[in-house]
């Protein structure tokens, strides 16, 4: 057989492969969404004394429109046992006020703001947490981001998670109903894409954290050596979920979705952010490279060369059929995480979910173009491995 019919043949398994692959996921991804997410525990509460304790470390930098109300969600948790620790870099950040006001507003919940950081890395979310993190004083810590904001029982949902042989619970992440295109074009990316992947890898035992909302166990980290150890890496939370998995605990995926609802989206945010988090995986795990095959347009060019080569099929009808059941797929997956109506039509799902796939493979080549990022108010230079260097303006 001649070198050229191999390479063929085995283009053509390739891709057979692929569509196999790639559907398990959907199906995998499908079926979680519906039987797990947003369903409520029928367990009574336990009592106070047996509430697990926690310690919400909160970075905060900058203010938006919605951070005040996101904030003032972690206030009125119905939850016994737990302390708000706030955390800003710096003294002048406007974020201050926000937090003395709420300090103000509840001052009956146990919180406490702390200004400065301190310095131990690279990572400014790292930094600004430290002192935060060493004043925790229980034996849980739940980081959390600035933009989430959550239920009365968010809480009791995570702590619910966290059984004997669990080291941490995490969410998974979406974005709250909010007006304008950029935003639809969000609640897409994290209703679809993101979540068949993340979903499909803690399913099949692969550790897929993303830090929004983690609930883990202090001790652990801990022995791992704190919060300071993951200082050297821009992407601290899968260094963190490695450092727990590799210590023999398991993870735990809560009901609830991380609910992200920034005031401040646009399309070039997104797109800057989704390039960030591409550069981010090329250099922590080598095979993101093949990423670009488990997009909907690609994959359906590839498997449907297969089906052509194989079964003599029409390439660019099944490319056309493949792409129509990819996107109803991706529908009844929006439909599951949002858990009730969406907030926009179906004209608009389709325009979104049109823009969101055409852009993958543009997003993928920008992050291979420039190995350096920009996070928070810093520029850093990623080296293989997960580390990276600030890029100091001289």
């Amino acid at each position: 057989m001649a070198p050229l019919d191999v390479a063929l043949q085995g283009f053509s398994v390739f891709g057979l492969v692929l569509f196999v692959v790639l559907w398990l996921m959907h199906f995998m991804s499908i079926i979680y969404v519906r039987l797990c997410l947003h369903k409520k525990r029928s367990e009574a509460k336990q009592p106070f004394a047996q509430v697990l304790g926690v310690s919400l470390l909160k970075p905060l930098k900058g203010v938006d429109p919605n951070l005040i109300s996101n904030l003032e969600t972690f206030f009125t948790l119905d939850y016994p046992k737990y302390e708000i620790l706030l955390c800003v870099q710096d003294q002048d950040d406007p974020a201050v006020d926000v937090c003395k006001k709420l300090l103000g507003k509840y001052p009956n919940v146990d919180a406490g703001l702390f200004i400065g950081g301190k310095k131990v890395g690279i990572n400014p979310k790292i930094n600004n947490l430290m002192p935060g993190y060493e004043a925790a004083k229980y034996g849980l810590v739940w980081i959390c981001d600035s933009g989430i904001r959550v239920k009365p029982d968010t809480l009791t949902d995570l702590t619910n998670q966290m059984t004997e042989k669990v080291g941490l619970v995490h969410g998974l992440p979406y974005v709250a109903d909010r007006q304008g295109f950029a935003a639809t074009l969000e609640q897409v990316y994290f209703g679809t894409s993101h979540p068949r992947s993340y979903i499909s890898a803690n399913v099949t035992g692969i550790k897929c954290v993303t830090g929004m909302s983690c609930l883990m166990r202090k001790d652990v980290l801990d022995q791992a050596g704190g919060l300071v150890a993951f200082a050297q890496y821009i992407a601290e939370d899968y260094f963190m979920a490695k450092a727990i998995a590799d210590r023999g605990w398991k993870f735990s995926m809560a009901t609830q979705v991380a609910l992200q609802n920034s005031g401040s989206y646009s399309i070039g945010q997104f797109q800057s952010r989704m390039i960030r988090w591409t550069k981010l995986r090329i250099n922590m795990v080598p095979a993101t490279v093949l990423e670009p095959v488990s997009e909907c347009f690609l994959a359906s060019l590839i498997i449907g060369w297969a089906a052509h080569h194989v079964f003599r099929w029409d390439m660019m009808v099944f490319f056309m059929c493949h792409c129509l059941a990819w996107f109803i797929a991706d529908y009844i997956q929006l439909t599951g995480v949002q858990g009730g109506p969406l907030s926009f039509s179906k004209l608009d799902f389709a325009v979104a979910w049109f823009i969101r796939e055409s852009m993958a493979v543009q997003i993928f080549l920008s992050a291979l173009w420039d190995p350096t990022i920009s996070w928070r108010t810093g520029r850093y230079r990623l080296r293989c491995g997960g580390t990276a260097e600030e890029i100091l303006d001289v």
